[in-house]
């Protein structure tokens, strides 16, 4: 662990915050993320009291209904040593946003920094907390990793998965050109400025399939999802999957939107 975890003497619990887009519509995802945490030596817990981060109203101005998602959730997950989501934007939420909702709230103030300080996005703490630097999971593939936005700018996570799947057993990471380059999810940004969003994806997936990998990986669910069903609609044949499916050696699954050969 970092100097600035608490250092325990037991098995750390973790409360698994399996955010919505995974809870609905890629379990396989959460599932994963179970594994890669129970085989780092972690007690992994997931509330069923946990409800969206509030990321969506938080990004459209809501601050009043965001709050009180912030509430619902701190409360449900304060009791564990660590929080921990398979996503750098949900998590970036939690550990960068939270604080804010509360600044001047002698009630709340305090309680929010101790919750957002134990907020991990799931790559990062294995590598940086755990100290994990092998899974064990092994894949024929040449795979190519999309830096998603929240996670890189905000969390700083860029070299922690690469050194993950650098290990993993038969596996060729293949860099596409701008990988640190927005997908053009961006969450209501894609309904907003659909043509925008459209013509970004666009050029993120003639890079995608130029890399020459027949996997795309990231770490988070929602540009997934948007890569993907635009690589499905050209009529490529590269596969699509979240990076806690490979470093788990769970991808029996059907890719994302079924892409792939």
């Amino acid at each position: 662990m970092t100097s600035s975890e608490p250092k325990l003497a037991r098995q750390p619990r973790v409360g698994l915050f399996a955010t919505c887009l995974v809870d609905l519509f890629r379990p396989s995802v959460g599932f994963a993320s179970a594994k890669l945490l129970q085989d780092a030596g972690c007690e992994v817990h997931v509330p069923v009291a946990q409800t969206c981060c509030g990321q969506p109203a938080y990004n459209t101005g809501d601050r009043a209904d965001t709050r009180e998602i912030a509430e619902q959730v701190i409360e449900a997950f304060e009791e564990f040593d660590f929080i921990v989501a398979p996503s750098g934007s949900c998590a970036s939420m939690l550990k960068k946003h939270y604080p804010g909702l509360f600044e001047g709230d002698a009630a709340w103030e305090e309680r929010a920094k101790t919750f957002s300080g134990k907020c991990h996005e799931l790559i990062s703490f294995l590598t940086d907390v755990m100290m994990v630097r092998d899974t064990g999971a092994q894949l024929d593939a040449k795979i190519t990793y999309h830096d998603s936005c929240s996670g890189l700018r905000e969390l700083n996570i860029s070299e922690q998965p690469r050194k993950l799947l650098g290990n993993v057993s038969g596996l060729e990471v293949k860099e596409m050109t701008d990988s640190h380059v927005c997908c053009g999810f961006g969450g209501t940004f894609c309904v907003k400025y659909s043509d925008i969003s459209n013509a970004i994806v666009t050029k993120k997936v003639g890079n995608i399939d130029a890399s020459g990998a027949d996997m795309l990986l990231a770490g988070d669910l929602g540009c997934l999802m948007n890569m993907a069903g635009k690589l499905k609609r050209q009529g490529s044949d590269v596969e699509v999957r979240h990076v806690a499916e490979v470093l788990a050696g769970m991808t029996s699954q059907p890719p994302i939107a079924g892409s792939g050969k």
